[in-house]
């Protein structure tokens, strides 16, 4: 009995034993075909961008750890990690860029100088490989953020200069959402903070509120691209007080009309972030998610499927809100082979909405709402038995992808062949 036979055959099995819930899978396959996730492009280089020859990750409470070989030094090697990368992942999908990743010709560029010339040929990549993609201005890493204020700084030279470069970076993200056919996500996260005691915490708040009006004040089309502001709770240099917190974003993507990014490694450990996805699906229309893993703080590790991870895409599916949700990745791990990090993590995100498509929702919310916790308790306990593990291999197989641990060999094989050759 061959492997794939093997596939076959469980699924079909998986799929008598859901149907006796109610639970369609080829359907659930269906939808998760749909999903686009937007692979972050700093997993392949540690967050370095290619703005210099020396690139490296500095400053913004961001910390990369790790010294796997391997890691990509430049354009070309990294879209040879992103294809390899895309071609074991199921599905269509998409590609998000910094704006520290143009290709600026080995010459330096300064921040608020970078254009859409910077970025055509990832446009024509992108297109060559049928993906989309979203974008991020890059506000760290940068001798005018080293004080540890960006767009909130109270240094007027400063400010301009950051929101010149985030002005540029949605013209940017407008003209990628033109060229690849696909609204653009431009994503804005600053790391404005201080590490102690803070005085002045309402003052660079109502700064960093003038600022982004100023840069919102040129609006484009939703069909080029659309904006959304990232929150955080702290950072490695700004423990104290963190200027873009949750509540400040939140109070302006509600008065401003703004998507919301709500990422899994900024809020506090002991947080539910899943729970948030309905609370602000009760008054927003959009939602931007970055998944990722925190331990003990904000690590932006693999993602894997663990409680976390299950809550937020259960609560995304449980909601009705697929087509008003953009999924992305966000964590950088430097201790394993990026390209395996990149697939595991995507793959897992996969499987986590998978495992919320077959849950039987509806059966759920009568036990639920007729007062029956006992048997709403014992069926969702009962579905952690379900195969859905068959039923996601079969979507690999649909897919022309490898299944389990076939991923191992292609991986291994790059290894060797590619990541080695680069010491």
């Amino acid at each position: 009995m061959n492997l794939t036979f093997k596939i076959k055959d469980a699924y079909l099995r998986a799929q008598e034993r859901y149907a006796f819930f109610g639970v369609d899978t080829e359907k659930a396959m269906d939808e998760l075909k749909r999903i686009s996730i937007s692979l972050h492009c700093w997993q392949a280089d540690d967050v370095g961008g290619f703005e210099t020859a020396d690139a490296e990750l500095s400053g913004g409470g961001i910390q990369a750890t790790g010294n796997y070989p391997g890691k990509a030094r430049n354009i070309n090697e990294l879209r040879s990690d992103l294809e390899t990368v895309y071609k074991l992942i199921p599905g269509n999908h998409r590609l998000n860029l910094h704006a520290s990743y143009g290709d600026f010709g080995g010459k330096f560029v300064d921040r608020n100088e970078i254009d859409t010339g910077h970025f055509e040929s990832w446009a024509d990549w992108a297109n060559e490989q049928k993906l989309k993609l979203d974008f991020n201005s890059t506000c760290y890493s940068h001798p005018k953020s080293d004080d540890g204020f960006t767009l909130s700084s109270i240094d007027y030279e400063i400010r301009e200069f950051w929101k010149e470069h985030v002005r540029r970076a949605r013209e940017i993200a407008a003209y990628l959402g033109e060229k690849t056919g696909s609204p653009c996500i431009h994503n804005i996260w600053v790391p404005d903070g201080i590490k102690d005691l803070t005085v002045n915490r309402l003052k660079h708040r109502e700064i960093l509120r003038e600022s982004l009006d100023d840069i919102f004040r040129k609006e484009y089309p939703d069909e080029l691209m659309k904006d959304s502001i990232e929150s955080k709770l702290f950072g490695i240099g700004s423990e104290a007080y963190v200027v873009g917190s949750h509540e400040f974003y939140m109070a302006y993507g509600l008065t401003r009309n703004k998507m919301i990014c709500i990422d899994m490694g900024h809020f506090h450990p002991t947080e539910q972030v899943g729970d948030k996805v309905s609370s602000l699906f009760s008054f927003v229309d959009e939602l931007m998610f970055h998944l990722s893993r925190g331990i003990r703080w904000d690590s932006d590790h693999v993602v894997i499927l663990n409680d976390d991870l299950e809550m937020v895409t259960h609560e995304i599916v449980r909601a009705g809100a697929l087509h008003r949700s953009h999924i992305g990745l966000d964590f950088f791990d430097a201790s394993i082979n990026r390209v395996g990090a990149y697939v595991t993590g995507t793959r897992a995100a996969q499987v986590s909405f998978l495992k919320a498509m077959l849950e039987p929702v509806q059966k759920i919310r009568e036990y639920e709402e007729s007062g029956k916790g006992f048997e709403k308790l014992s069926l969702f306990e009962e579905m952690k038995l379900m195969p859905f593990g068959d039923v996601w291999n079969y979507f690999c197989l649909q897919n022309d992808v490898p299944t389990g641990t076939e991923i191992f060999p292609v991986i291994q094989e790059y290894e060797n062949n590619v990541l080695a050759m680069r010491q």
